[in-house]
């Protein structure tokens, strides 16, 4: 099997002066994130916030890889094809694509969420805005591909991941300011490991997704470097839902009954 191409530094020729980063706005977001994890409208509003000019870096990078100038030619819209169900559940047994259709059944997720709560201006026809639908779309099979699950230290480490993969700032604000105010060292270190992973790993967004799925996804997780999250694998549940990761969290098993909250 092909080994992936080795990562390369972000194009940083790329000077032009871009709007203002709003930490502000970004702060509040961030509060109301970690308030509410399903409230994913504030990933988008912090991303926005701070973008800078990372998006035209990876744009640029993206045209460097092998596969880039054919991917950003075709601009296939992955949402689109995320939403059918019907190719969704087409791949074999243990592919990336069979794993994908469990977790999304699972979680009872779906492309479409993703997009219902994009801002408007991302649909526009524009190469940046495509690169950007690419990497918000891609965002549940990096779930899959890495191991993270969907519980708030999850999310927290596959944003974690996605900086180091994309340098957005946004990322980091998210990942750095929900760890920081983490009150569990293994929780702060599942993130740094998470981290450190996205640097170590081949370089996700230049990936043809649409062959990423018929992969097995053992194999094409050892094609792409990514090893394994023992650090997050060994946070207890309940900590990994508690936003301070501090302590377990009893208002997840609200309204259970006591058989059901022991097997939650």
């Amino acid at each position: 099997m092909d080994a992936a191409p080795p990562r390369r530094p972000l194009n940083r020729s790329w000077k032009r002066h871009t709007a203002k980063r709003d930490w502000g706005h970004a702060y509040r977001s961030l509060r109301k994130f970690i308030a509410d994890k399903e409230d994913t409208t504030q990933v988008f509003e912090i991303i926005r916030a701070l973008t800078g000019p990372a998006t035209m870096d990876n744009y640029l990078h993206l045209l460097a890889q092998p596969d880039g100038p054919r991917l950003a030619y075709e601009h296939v819209e992955l949402a689109d094809k995320l939403m059918d169900r019907a190719w969704v559940e087409s791949f074999a047994p243990g592919t990336v694509g069979a794993a994908y259709a469990e977790f999304t059944s699972r979680e009872h997720l779906s492309a479409d969420g993703l997009v219902a709560i994009t801002p408007a201006e991302l649909a526009q026809p524009d190469p940046l805005l495509w690169y950007s639908r690419r990497i918000r779309d891609i965002h549940d099979l990096w779930h899959v591909l890495t191991g993270y699950n969907r519980d708030l230290l999850g999310e927290v480490c596959i944003v974690a991941f996605t900086f180091s993969q994309t340098h957005g700032l946004g990322w980091a604000f998210i990942s750095g300011g929900i760890a920081l105010r983490s009150g569990n060292a293994q929780a702060r270190r599942a993130v740094w490991q998470a981290y450190r992973r996205g640097c170590g790993s081949a370089w996700l967004p230049g990936e043809d997704y649409e062959k990423v799925m018929a992969e097995p996804l053992e194999a094409a997780r050892e094609r792409l470097n990514l090893g394994r999250c023992p650090i997050y694998d060994s946070v207890p549940l309940d900590v990994r839902n508690d936003p301070t990761f501090s302590h377990p969290s009893p208002h997840l098993y609200a309204g259970l009954a006591p058989a059901q909250a022991a097997a939650a």
